[in-house]
């Protein structure tokens, strides 16, 4: 059996839903190897009819099916696709007439609605906290924090920025950033900046040993990517955390999906995906 399989991620929208979706699936096969493909905005009789020959023209290659994930809406071209020969995983068709039977009601079968509108409030909202939120990036500016919904810190390249821009851009929070330095270490406190915001304050810790190949790729062969400095760095801001009493997470083998969940659920944040 071979252990490389191409996927295809077909959508009429963004295929964010799809590639999710699939992810997610593939994940559980840790011994195969997926080429993936992905195929957006596939609204058309004539656009699923070109997907249609792509997924065949693959089949032909590989000497197996492609997988196919789906989120095709239009129950017309997502006929189309399940003539492909492909092993098609249609999303929609598998859940939305469990859902209209039970319901009552027909759904409204439009394109690109699990995403909402550019004008909408929940979206304006989420644009408003993704610009916060790089505003407030490496503690550049203390000014209104007090509108954060959350202040992550920690030493430099455990991993805030992306974990305060996934939290933004996915649920609309408001995430200042601030870095834990030598300088607050030698102070044995917290910078005055975040003292009146405590209740608000994340930290995220990583293992030295991760953190010295980080740093090496930003500043190589220098002190300040040293494994014993990354040692005494990840050492004093532990002990500033716990001397504190700030709620922390250890980030090393953890995705910023999986700290993004945690720290949502232990502060309490709830907001809506798109």
């Amino acid at each position: 059996m071979t252990t490389r399989r191409t996927v295809f991620f077909v959508s009429d929208g963004t295929g964010i839903t799809a590639e999710t979706l699939g992810h997610s699936l593939m994940s559980q096969f840790e011994n195969l190897t997926f080429n993936q493909v992905r195929m957006p905005f596939i609204d058309s009789m004539e656009k699923a009819l070109d997907c249609v020959q792509r997924i065949e023209e693959t089949a032909r290659r590989d000497g197996v099916r492609p997988i196919v994930v789906s989120t095709l809406v239009r129950a017309e071209v997502a006929a189309v696709l399940n003539r492909s020969g492909g092993v098609v995983l249609d999303f929609f068709g598998a859940f939305i007439a469990p859902l209209e039977a039970e319901l009552g009601q027909k759904s409204s079968h439009t394109i690109g609605r699990s995403h909402g509108r550019a004008t909408s409030k929940d979206y304006l909202a989420r644009i408003e906290a993704v610009n916060f939120t790089m505003a407030h990036d490496d503690g550049v500016t203390d000014h209104d924090l007090d509108k954060a919904d959350v202040i992550l810190i920690g030493v430099s390249r455990c991993g805030k920025t992306p974990t305060s821009l996934y939290l933004a851009l996915q649920f609309g929070i408001k995430a200042a950033n601030y870095p834990l330095i030598p300088e607050d270490f030698e102070r044995n406190r917290l910078p005055d900046t975040l003292a009146p915001h405590r209740q608000k304050l994340f930290g995220l810790t990583i293992a030295p040993e991760r953190l010295t190949q980080i740093r090496q790729e930003r500043r190589p062969d220098s002190r300040y990517a040293s494994l014993d400095n990354c040692r005494w760095e990840v050492d004093q801001a532990q002990k500033l955390m716990r001397r504190e009493n700030i709620r922390w997470l250890e980030s090393t083998t953890k995705s910023i999906e999986e700290i993004a969940a945690t720290l949502m659920q232990t502060l309490g944040l709830d907001r809506l995906t798109y």
